[in-house]
């Protein structure tokens, strides 16, 4: 199995196109074309989780967070960034990150949190722009269907829980074909006129390529008369962080035990307590307090994220209590997630999960 072929099976849940602006996703260190030895999933990339890949025969680390977010201007082991990216790459060993595309994912990051404390009903605080195009191609009647269900195939027309979605619209098209065209139907040097099916479907753009190929090749004419539109449409399944639900309402001092012992932190730093109980709950892997107005707007009992800094508990106005449970607690079962991602493919080589506790921030 090549590398290309392991990470596939990540961005088929997270594409790179979900993860936002600012961030480093994908393949960091190495080669696609690599075979894989071994798979090794952490949260960090280090010198430490390194040399854990090198004793467990893993060519392949896959991390959450990516070990570079800015580029290197020189490479001299003077820090952990520039030894860990030297040693992998003396040993041959590539490092992969899925970072904010699996945060952003429906089913990732965020839903693992909701899991783990029992939320349903789940869905992203705010759902991101920017990742829907409409498409739009003319055709033949008689080729409607084909080209349709090509399109259809390769994952065109998906909306919400809905798939097959198109819009059709019956017209005439013109043209006349010069000399070195190969028309599929009419005479050189004629005007025709030809029944068309105008067909449009929205097409996610980590798609668009196969979709496109996929029209292409069923379309039956030598060129292909169609129109590709951004859109400012949200996709309402894919953003940051999530708002849930438990299915009973709990008082507050109960749910925040609960929280701590099912998330696995030490510590829980709070807001006020409103003497409500909690029903509706925010959450956000890692840095969420850009999100802190968005949970209040949805009314949410509770939010919680990590690195939270002093004076924005402030905003929190007694409208809502923030628990702020540290940034690598929040995120910790990612391993997990990414873990389940690949075993229900990969048979043929070891997953593991690292040993390794990168947490840099210790209680005392």
């Amino acid at each position: 199995m090549k590398i290309q072929e392991v990470i596939q099976l990540i961005e088929d849940l997270a594409p790179l196109s979900y993860q936002e602006s600012y961030d480093n996703s994908g393949l960091i260190v190495g080669n696609y074309k690599d075979d894989v030895t071994g798979v090794l999933i952490c949260l960090d990339s280090t010198e430490e989780v390194v040399d854990e890949a090198i004793a467990n025969n893993c060519n392949l680390i896959i991390a959450h967070h990516p070990i570079l977010f800015s580029g290197l201007k020189k490479l001299n082991g003077n820090n952990y960034i520039e030894r860990t990216i030297l040693k992998a790459i003396k040993n041959d060993i590539a490092i992969y990150a899925a970072h904010t595309n699996l945060d952003n994912a429906n089913g990732g990051v965020n839903y693992k949190i909701a899991e783990k404390i029992g939320l349903t009903n789940c869905k992203p605080l705010v759902s991101k722009k920017g990742l829907l195009n409409k498409l739009v191609v003319f055709c033949p009647v008689n080729y409607a269907n084909e080209v349709r269900n090509a399109m259809f195939e390769n994952g065109a027309g998906a909306i919400g829980d809905y798939k097959e979605c198109s819009f059709n619209t019956k017209g005439e098209g013109t043209f006349k074909s010069l000399s070195g065209a190969k028309p599929f139907v009419g005479n050189k040097n004629e005007s025709h006129t030809e029944s068309e099916i105008k067909i449009e479907v929205i097409v996610e753009s980590h798609l668009l390529s196969g979709v496109l190929s996929a029209m292409f090749t069923s379309h039956p004419y030598e060129e292909v008369a169609y129109d590709l539109l951004k859109l400012e449409n949200r996709l309402e399944t894919v953003g940051s962080g999530l708002i849930g639900e438990l299915d009973e309402e709990i008082d507050e001092i109960t749910f925040l035990k609960n929280v701590k012992v099912d998330l696995k932190t030490d510590c829980i730093r709070h807001t006020n307590l409103l003497n409500k109980k909690i029903k509706k709950v925010a959450l956000c892997g890692g840095s969420g307090s850009f999100l802190l107005p968005e949970a209040i707007r949805v009314d949410a009992d509770i939010f919680i994220t990590g690195d939270f800094k002093y004076h924005q508990f402030f905003d929190a106005e007694n409208k809502i209590i923030i628990a702020d449970i540290g940034h690598y607690e929040s995120e910790q079962f990612t391993k997990e997630l990414i873990y389940d991602i690949l075993i229900k493919k990969i048979t043929n080589f070891a997953v593991r999960l690292s040993e390794i506790n990168t947490n840099p921030i210790n209680y005392l």
